[in-house]
């Protein structure tokens, strides 16, 4: 269908040109005028073009493919389509980003599933020093092999990363081979189980606490001063 139109107003094009040759109409100021159109169509159509020809890059490539789950500056979501001059990303709320084609190719791009959709998440947590910290670990453990998205192979794991100031800080690392279906939900529902695991086994999670201590700015010398004042008012 493009194609056929092309031709068709390539050969209006060539019909007018003649006639205006035939009547005798000099043709080199129309070259000229012709010549700046093209140039002012070539600067006004250069991101058109650039962006034609990174679809078919992305195209031929397979770098990105419809059902994907990319990642794109602040965009994250899966690819609905993929055209000749933008790409339809659709978020987790819903919303569908029309992204030009040269973004895709000349920005840092995040492909979740280019090649297998295996995707590791984490999810921080804190336990109070008065706990019972490989329990603490187990337990954690236990919540992530509950939910039906964690995979078993590989294998979810709790590594201890460091003694913060107000707690010991544990990490939950868990594969989802469904990146799709979103990240914050699955990592709520593992957090949420360990909340529910550590109120039944007594495991404390604390919170920031700051001891003030108070030091008096008044010299021994003025300390009794106000107590010999004191006395002698009583």
């Amino acid at each position: 269908m493009l194609a056929a139109k092309l031709a068709r107003i390539s050969l209006i094009t060539l019909a007018i040109l003649i006639a205006l040759s035939s009547v005798g109409i000099d043709l080199t100021a129309l070259a000229v005028f012709g010549g700046a159109l093209g140039v002012g169509l070539g600067f006004g159509l250069q991101k058109i073009f650039s962006n034609l020809v990174s679809g078919i890059i992305l195209l031929l490539d397979k770098s990105i493919k419809p059902g994907d789950v990319i990642s794109l500056g602040t965009t994250f979501g899966w690819i609905n389509h993929l055209g000749l001059r933008y790409t339809s990303v659709i978020t987790r709320d819903g919303m569908e980003h029309l992204i030009p084609n040269e973004e895709l190719i000349t920005q840092r791009v995040e492909n979740w599933s280019f090649s297998n959709k295996l995707v590791r998440l984490r999810a921080p947590v804190g336990v109070s020093y008065h706990s019972d910290i490989r329990l603490a670990m187990q337990l954690c453990l236990d919540a992530a092999k509950m939910s039906p998205r964690v995979q078993l192979d590989p294998e979810p794991k709790v590594q201890l990363l460091g003694f913060g100031d107000n707690s010991v800080n544990l990490e939950i690392r868990f594969w989802v081979d469904d990146p799709e279906q979103g990240r914050a939900n699955i990592t709520s529902e593992i957090l949420l189980a360990v909340w529910d695991s550590f109120h039944e086994h007594g495991i404390e999670i604390p919170f920031p606490q700051r001891d003030l201590h108070i030091k008096s700015l008044l010299g021994e010398t003025d300390i009794a001063a106000l107590q010999a004042a004191k006395s002698k008012d009583g």
